[in-house]
């Protein structure tokens, strides 16, 4: 039965997202919804404009009440010690990035006093940020992970991708999990070599350090728990090969004994029951990560035509986002 409701959740993520011109508007501000599985097939993407303009409104103490982290979200500054530098975070990644973009840009900002950009596109696999791709990649020319390494020059590159295993993008040339995992995870392993190779040649050719990517792992998958669990593998593996960093955040939305055990809500943490809008069932002292409909991403706001960022506080958006943070801020503070 298990298998019969998925297949009937992805239908209506692919009829909903059938229409989509994948980045046809080449990164405008309007992106195409996020399916129930993070990775549809849609045109969106969060520009590295939008990004900068956040910056400045935050910088002048501005919000956007409808689109923009709720405030009751909170920092931790007063427990977590802010670094003296102000380093360069490039947040890019799919349609979890989409959602999770301004949560983390206002906790790294905030506790790290980062300058930050994010550039997601829902539907998108790493091989999308590769430059050489061309027209069957999701992700136009501008936005490649090298382009904005040459321009922005971070000092951390924040990649998140739930591994994209249905074939949405072309890039992926039809490898799916379900039909050849062998292939799927060489590809995959492959795809992550190539990306770090680019980011690193991308620094040396723009004179600039190179910058240590953070591989932000995923949580667990409710029908494939051993893919998630091999695509976690592959990027611990690709960090411990080129010296780069991974956070576990996937960790932050798992039960504390079964790392890999999907669930739909779990208890509260101290901070969620401090701010209640985080506990969603405060009598149970649990809170939800997934809408019931949706079990893969953690945006507890309706699918809506256009995807975008989480506009209501998400508990399981600001776990992962504290997550990452914190991995940003122990290399910041060492």
């Amino acid at each position: 039965m298990r298998k019969v409701w998925w297949v009937g959740v992805l239908l209506g993520a692919l009829l909903v997202a059938g229409c989509g011109d994948p980045g046809s508007d080449g990164g405008s501000d309007q992106g195409a919804p996020p399916a129930p599985v993070p990775g549809d097939p849609t045109d969106g993407a969060s520009p590295t404009t939008r990004g900068r303009a956040e910056a400045d409104r935050d910088a002048r103490g501005e919000r956007d009440g409808r689109n923009g982290p709720d405030r009751r979200a909170g920092t931790g500054k007063k427990d977590r010690p802010r670094p003296t530098t102000r380093p360069k975070v490039l947040y890019l990644g799919d349609s979890l990035a989409m959602e999770n973009q301004r949560v983390l840009g206002t906790l790294v900002r905030d506790q790290l006093g980062a300058r930050y950009t994010s550039a997601p596109y829902s539907g998108t696999t790493l091989c999308d940020y590769l430059e050489g791709t061309g027209k069957d990649s999701l992700v136009p020319d501008k936005h490649k992970a090298a382009t904005l390494v040459r321009e922005l020059r971070p000092d951390y590159v924040v990649l998140q991708f739930w591994g994209n295993a249905w074939g949405y993008t072309p890039c992926m040339e039809g490898i799916t999990y379900d039909k050849a995992q062998g292939r799927y995870f060489s590809r995959y392993a492959a795809d992550a070599r190539r990306l770090t190779g680019q980011i690193t040649d991308a620094a040396r050719e723009a004179g600039g350090k190179r910058p240590r990517v953070v591989w932000v792992s995923q949580g667990p998958d409710p029908m494939t728990p051993d893919r998630v669990r091999r695509v976690n593998a592959l990027y611990r593996q690709q960090a411990a090969a080129s010296g780069d960093l991974v956070s576990d955040a996937g960790k932050a939305v798992s039960p504390a004994a079964a790392r890999h055990t999907w669930v739909e809500k779990l208890p509260c943490t101290a901070y969620e029951r401090a701010h209640r809008a985080y506990c969603t069932e405060p009598e149970s002292d649990r809170t939800a990560l997934h809408r019931s409909d949706d079990p893969l991403h953690f945006c507890l706001a309706p699918t809506t035509a256009k995807s975008r960022p989480c506009p209501v506080p998400s508990p399981g958006i600001r776990r992962i986002g504290q997550a990452v943070a914190d991995t940003l801020r122990a290399q910041e503070t060492r």
